[in-house]
């Protein structure tokens, strides 16, 4: 491998058994590992301004190629000086590649090896998206770290279907490196598989060896049981590049995230605690609690007693319901608030044990801790 990208840099600072803390170093920001990237599909942390996610703790987030490739467009973002001047976001910023709208928006598009059309979601025109052009938009948009363009097959993807994936993802990853970057801006490949251990090690192999700056985990959480993603976590992680960031695309739930940072991954996005919040589903160290339930309607307590961030300290549980049955949109604002200050801490502690050598025992008593007071699924009060 050649030398990484100007300004861009990964060290490890100590290890745990498969875990490791470490930093990531891009040309606008400092970032601790294991992390949790907050998801800016938008250029937007939804409900929340820049500052607000900032204040969680993140110092880098997420956001979608395909969606701003086709609104506001990326020539009109880079007028702007890019996505973070956009949006004055000022730390860090991983792009997608819109890899994953060949699974999610399977029914808009056709895949060939030569790369992707679309059919608008926004207005129905054909978009053509290759290997190409998925880093041209990046490049434009200014991202720290651009994702090539790969294909993510369905969970439950026959063999040979996972095959033809690899395949056309490691041909299209050839491509993205043939592409000019954005000045300082690091590259990421991505390694598909499915749920096949042979597949994911030798595609990871395939991957690791090609000229990127970091090597990503794709096609996890797409239908394919959980028990069967942390099997292959526990093989696959400890076997990615030791001198690179590992990245965990679109997971995931708190004991995911738990999961994978003892297997030894060091960065996370997933939507997931955005969009809980926004249906009124608060993540704790106690479980998810769900503020709709009629047992919080007149609870003066805080939504969660470990937590210090600026909802707990000043909000009450009845209060928080309130807003929810109000309909009011300070409701969704709050605890996307309180779930990403979660996510942070839940990084900083994990950080925290690994340093002293504690990760794993902390990890079973916090899993066993989250389990026991969940809320979801049990009856109202």
């Amino acid at each position: 491998m050649s030398l990484p990208t100007a300004g861009f840099a990964f060290r490890v600072d100590s290890v745990d058994g498969d875990a490791r803390t470490g930093w990531l170093e891009t040309p606008r920001a400092a970032v601790q590992t294991p992390a949790f990237m907050p998801v800016g599909t938008q250029a937007s942390v939804k409900a929340l301004t820049p500052d607000e996610v900032a204040s969680t703790g993140a110092r880098i987030i997420l956001a979608n190629t395909y969606h701003l490739w086709l609104r506001p467009g990326a020539e009109s973002i880079a007028s702007h000086g890019g996505v973070v001047c956009f949006m004055n976001w000022p730390h860090a910023l991983l792009t997608d590649s819109g890899g994953y709208q060949v699974f999610s928006l399977a029914q808009h598009r056709t895949i060939d090896d030569d790369g992707i059309t679309f059919r608008s979601h926004l207005d129905g025109s054909l978009q053509r998206l290759t290997p190409e052009e998925a880093m041209r938009v990046q490049a434009l948009l200014g991202s720290d770290i651009a994702m090539v363009l790969d294909e993510c097959p369905r969970g439950d993807a026959p063999r040979a279907e996972i095959e033809r994936a690899m395949a056309r993802t490691t041909a299209w990853a050839e491509r993205c490196l043939q592409t000019e970057p954005a000045e300082g801006q690091a590259r990421f490949g991505i390694v598909q598989g499915g749920t096949e251990l042979d597949l994911r090690l030798s595609h990871l192999e395939t991957i690791a060896a090609l000229d990127f700056d970091g090597v990503a985990l794709g096609g996890f959480s797409v239908g394919e049981p959980t028990a069967r993603m942390y099997e292959l976590l526990d093989r696959i992680a400890p076997q990615m590049p030791t001198d690179r960031p590992r990245y965990l695309m679109g997971v995931g739930t708190p004991t995911d995230l738990l999961r994978a940072v003892s297997s030894g991954v060091d960065l996370f996005d997933c939507v997931l605690p955005t969009r809980n919040a926004r249906n009124g589903q608060a993540l704790t160290w106690g479980g998810r609690v769900n503020l709709k339930q009629a047992r919080h309607r007149d609870d003066q307590s805080a939504l969660d007693a470990r937590c210090d961030c600026s909802v707990c300290a000043t909000y009450s549980r009845a209060y928080l319901r309130h807003l929810f049955k109000a309909d009011e949109m300070l409701g969704p604002r709050l605890l996307s608030l309180h779930n990403l200050h979660f996510y942070g801490a839940l990084m900083g502690k994990a950080r925290e044990m690994i340093r002293v050598g504690e990760l794993g025992p902390w990890v079973e008593a916090t899993l066993a801790q989250i389990h026991e007071g969940d809320e979801i699924g049990v009856p109202d009060a």
